[in-house]
């Protein structure tokens, strides 16, 4: 096990990616190929135009990572591929093209939630640690804190109850003025601004629950750019985007740090695309340094969709007895419970 080569591949979203990894910690390669500059001049990602772009790259993809590795297919003791949550034609790329090669080598096939891959991502980062802890996944499609009780099992703590943190974020930016992806541009501007200058709180978010809402947060900051609008008020841009920042992270952070906290495990981790947010690593630690608690989070290249964290998650199912049938199908909606 040790030595266990997985060749995996991602395709959840706009990014086709593919990693060989060793052990489940060691990233011998790996291959990205985004789509960002195709969905730019939309605004975002539109969906058709991902997975066509998938189909286009995949191969090249994969042929890149397993160069990257000086390996053949024959060196690969197992496929692992993201099946779910995410786009569904993206994902049936993927899933698509790593049953083709899982029949014509033979090998085993092994299905990860994308979830699960985001969280695995701290494993190649950080060789120490290990389960139990708590995890906070901030990403444009999701927000939640689980509670990691070992490799392949998890508990949901804490959600939110509408837009994820990354979705609120490329919302607000929009109103900004800002291009797509919204959230790293949102992030640059906020350097420049006074993140006390405007409060967007939400009710919500006082209460002594583990939940989070940003819906309200990112209509008071519409409202207040549209009010100023009608009344030809000039607004500073980059105090909006600090105070908008400001109060998303401070959310995000306080209830996963008091998530750890009641939890026991003594260590928390962010992963998701949302945690290459400086502001939300700094914020993140700083509660965790305060609370007495471990504080880990991913390299920024492996926060955002890639596939080495796909082969780290698949490695640990592998060891768990996990093998997939030829008739995986993608699974857009695909919950993250036990993988």
């Amino acid at each position: 096990m040790q030595n266990l080569k997985i060749l995996a591949i991602e395709s959840s979203c706009d990014e086709t990616a593919a990693s060989v990894l060793s052990g489940g910690r060691e990233v011998l390669s790996m291959a990205v190929h985004t789509q960002i500059p195709i969905h730019m001049q939309y605004g975002g990602v539109v969906p058709e135009i991902a997975s066509r772009s998938h189909v286009e790259r995949i191969g090249s993809v994969v042929k890149n990572a397993l160069n990257e590795a000086n390996m053949t297919l024959d060196d690969i003791d197992a496929i692992a591929v993201t099946y779910g949550p995410g786009l569904v034609g993206a994902l049936l790329v993927g899933v698509n093209y790593a049953k083709g090669l899982a029949l014509a080598k033979n090998i085993p096939l092994i299905g990860v939630n994308h979830l699960a891959g985001h969280i695995a991502a701290n494993y190649i980062s950080h060789s120490e640690l290990v389960p139990p802890f708590v995890c906070l996944v901030a990403s444009g499609g999701h927000s939640h804190i689980v509670l990691v009780k070992d490799y392949n099992t998890f508990e949901l703590l804490g959600r939110t109850r509408d837009d994820a943190a990354g979705e609120a974020f490329d919302k607000v930016a929009r109103v900004l003025g800002l291009n797509y992806p919204g959230g790293p541009l949102l992030e640059k501007l906020a350097l420049d601004g006074d993140k006390t200058k405007y409060k967007f709180n939400a009710g919500f978010n006082s209460k002594d629950i583990l939940d989070f809402s940003f819906s309200g947060i990112k209509t008071a900051v519409i409202n207040l750019m549209h009010n100023a609008q009608q009344k030809g008020e000039d607004i500073n841009k980059a105090d909006v985007a600090a105070s908008f920042q400001n109060a998303v992270v401070s959310t995000l952070a306080e209830k996963s740090v008091r998530a750890a906290v009641m939890s026991g495990t003594g260590k928390l981790a962010l992963a998701g695309g949302v945690s290459a947010n400086k502001a939300l690593r700094g914020e993140m630690e700083r509660l965790s340094n305060k609370a007495g608690i471990k504080f880990y989070c991913p390299e920024f290249k492996y926060c955002t969709d890639n596939a080495a964290m796909i082969g780290s998650a698949a490695y640990y199912a592998y060891a768990s007895g996990r093998r997939d049938e030829l008739s995986l199908n993608a699974n857009p909606s695909l919950p993250l419970n036990n993988c």
